[in-house]
């Protein structure tokens, strides 16, 4: 009962002339039978819906491929924006450094004319002059009593002394180097593009020659942008070089030299 129950529930037998005429038509297809008006129709309708399918997917790959490119030119302008706020940041930051720069030379200027250096000078200190005694005698007191030249001695040998001291004094002095107030400075010195031969341009700043200024190291530090700036470290005397002469001497190489900046400042 239970296998005739399971055949009576398939419903394939009731169907099977939707199946044969299915089959026909496909050996029919195979051998070259040509349709009916109907199936041909079908098959119109099945190409309509082809090219329909087609068609709706090219439209949404276009659509796909023009927010694609919109994507890809917003973020363009985006890095081409960001570009721009870089490069204004770099130049307000070149802007803030110089300016710091000058403030601190000031500063170093006005604290030098505020405090000048004292000077420590010891004295000897000399022997005290000894004043003779004058004593006082009633007038019935004799004259033969009263010392006519010691007083004069005195004097002569006091005066003595006080010029062996204070040659003393001028000798040790003579012999004593003086103290010269010196300076490091390290500066910056930029060209105008990266363009800039900067060889020669470390050329022209060191064939700067004065009284009481020394040359030191140098190199070349990536500023952006392909661009390198020239910084180098001179030593000065304070009271023959100052930092005003040292930056308009290098600036008046103008074919080379865009700006001078003082990155350091020490006292030796």
């Amino acid at each position: 009962m239970s296998g005739l129950q399971g055949l009576a529930q398939e419903n394939i037998w009731f169907d099977k002339s939707r199946y044969d005429e299915a089959e026909r038509r496909f050996y029919e297809g195979m051998n070259g039978i040509p349709q009916t008006s109907q199936e041909r129709d079908s098959s119109a309708i099945l190409q309509d819906i082809a090219k329909a399918r087609q068609n709706i997917q090219q439209s949404l790959a276009g659509s796909q491929n023009a927010s694609k490119s919109e994507d890809q030119s917003e973020l363009v302008s985006r890095l081409k924006s960001l570009e721009l706020d870089n490069k204004n940041l770099h130049k307000v930051v070149d802007d803030l450094r110089a300016t710091l720069s000058k403030l601190e030379s000031r500063m170093a200027t006005l604290e030098k004319s505020q405090s000048p250096a004292s000077k420590t000078v010891t004295f000897t200190k000399a022997a005290p002059v000894q004043t003779p005694k004058v004593e006082e005698h009633n007038g019935a007191d004799d004259d033969d009593d009263i010392d006519l030249f010691g007083s004069d001695e005195e004097d002569e040998e006091a005066e003595r002394i006080k010029a062996e001291r204070v040659k003393e004094y001028s000798q040790r002095k003579a012999k004593k180097p003086a103290l010269i107030a010196k300076s490091s400075i390290l500066l910056d010195v930029k060209p105008w593009d990266d363009e800039t031969e900067m060889s020669k341009l470390e050329e022209c700043v060191r064939s700067i020659q004065m009284d009481g200024l020394l040359w030191g190291a140098s190199k070349l530090v990536p500023v952006g942008y392909g661009i390198k700036k020239l910084q180098i470290n001179c030593v000065v005397e304070d009271d023959k070089v100052g930092t005003d002469i040292l930056e308009e001497e290098i600036t008046k190489f103008e074919d080379y030299v865009q700006s001078v900046d003082i990155a350091a400042f020490n006292k030796i």
